[in-house]
């Protein structure tokens, strides 16, 4: 990756911009020398979910990651509630670890600037509609030359090719299309997609898995490489039981509710309170599982011998066993089957979840540092290294916090920047009063 020598730009010029002499660099993202992607460099472009999501991991994992965001207004994500002090809750958690350029792209100035930073970076990671970066003239074949090692990423909803890769491809829309929706909730009820953006989320792993795998291969290659990455495909991936039905015997399976779609129980089941989670799911669980809640008899009947035959009458089976848990409250019934052996668990809601005393004892949750709000909670990363330990760095930044930083960077001067700003092709945070 080509390297770029940082300058010191002058006082004068950093008071003109009403920063009070402030350093530039005052906001640091440091603390990633031990991070596994130390050194990589990415450029992040575009709104809401699947790029912002894959490049917070990127970012977690120790990469510098440049977030492209219009001088004007910015991420969609920014005004989206809650708001802390003015500043949205969700973009300084999705946006973790990341420097925000504001930079547009609609101007030529715009587009050389962004050319340039494009030619010192290892990803690009967007999730515009496609052919939007080809519009722009900033796009992966536009790009490559300057950069054969490049490696580009593209989210959308259904793909770069297809005959619906013009069409917008939001979360549910790819919930719905992938079959996500047929499966979800109860039987006979309403549509119910999954609670979280679930096909984003995943688009977003699978490009950052791909983006990681394809720097594996470019030290082989020597080459860089093109990445399409949809919310449609992402979701029909999860399809394994489902699959594992039709291509078998051409069963179109349905919802479920919460139960599996192959053993029993295995399920949320009433108490006497509210409900809780078992997975009986082995038949040394499931013998396990009578024998704690006293139900001996259901372990000589012939409709429950096997796991295939328990699924087959889970109707009967689950009633059977909710007639016993409704009369006494959850906290009873697990204290039971832990003892037990037989896995289990409450059904958390996120108050809940927030202040769990196992995320706790394992630090999950930690502090990160923001200019305007102090200490900010933010969830933690689910990989954890032995050696060289994910980033825990800095909240998500204010709009063009770092834009002057990086044009400083790539070797423009305080008077080149200075006209940039001028003319709104950059913008850059407002200052935050030390008094």
């Amino acid at each position: 990756m080509p390297q770029t020598r940082k300058k010191t730009l002058s006082p004068s010029w950093l008071v003109k911009l009403g920063r009070c002499g402030q350093s530039i660099g005052a906001r640091s993202i440091g603390s990633v020398a031990e991070a596994p992607l130390a050194g990589i460099r990415v450029l992040e472009v575009g709104n809401y979910m699947a790029a912002p999501y894959a490049g917070m991991q990127l970012a977690d994992l120790g990469a510098e990651v440049i977030k492209i965001e219009n001088p004007n207004g910015g991420d969609v994500v920014r005004g989206l509630g809650p708001f802390v002090d003015g500043e949205s809750s969700p973009f300084i958690r999705l946006n973790r670890n990341k420097r925000s350029l504001a930079l547009d792209l609609k101007t030529e100035e715009g587009k050389g600037v962004f050319g340039r930073l494009a030619a010192t970076v290892d990803i690009i990671l967007e999730n515009l509609r496609p052919g939007t970066m080809r519009q722009l003239g900033l796009d992966d074949a536009s790009l490559r030359p300057s950069n054969p090692r490049l490696i580009y990423v593209a989210a959308s909803g259904w793909g770069q090719d297809g005959p619906l890769k013009d069409q917008p491809g939001l979360d549910i829309m790819a919930q719905a299309r992938s079959g996500l929706m047929s499966i979800t909730g109860m039987p006979a009820g309403d549509p119910v997609k999954v609670g979280v953006p679930i096909c984003d989320l995943v688009c977003a792993l699978y490009g950052t898995l791909a983006a990681v795998a394809a720097l594996y291969e470019r030290q082989k290659s020597g080459h860089g490489q093109f990445i399409d990455v949809c919310l449609l495909e992402s979701g029909v991936s999860f399809a394994i039981w489902e699959a594992g039905k039709y291509f078998a015997n051409g069963e179109i399976p349905r919802p479920l509710g919460s139960a599996h779609q192959t053993n029993a129980p295995y399920q949320a089941v009433r108490s006497e309170d509210g409900w809780f989670t078992i997975g009986a799911a082995t038949d040394k669980t499931w013998i396990a599982f009578c024998r704690a809640l006293g139900l001996q008899a259901m372990l000589e009947d012939p409709r429950y011998r096997d796991m295939n035959l328990r699924h087959e009458h889970r109707d009967t089976l689950i009633a059977s066993i909710e007639e016993l848990t409704v009369a006494r409250p959850t906290a009873h019934w697990l204290r039971l089957l832990e003892a037990a052996g037989v896995p289990c668990a409450p059904i958390q809601d996120y108050g809940q979840v927030f202040t769990d005393e196992h995320l706790l004892a394992r630090t999950y949750f930690w502090d990160a540092p923001h200019p305007t709000l102090g200490a900010v909670r933010q969830l933690g990363s689910p990989m954890r290294f032995s050696r060289t330990p994910v980033r825990r760095d800095v909240a998500g930044p204010r709009l063009g916090e770092d834009s002057a930083d990086i044009l400083n960077e790539l070797g423009y001067n305080p008077e080149e920047i200075d006209r940039l700003l001028t003319k709104g092709v950059i913008g850059i945070a407002e200052t935050v009063s030390s008094q």
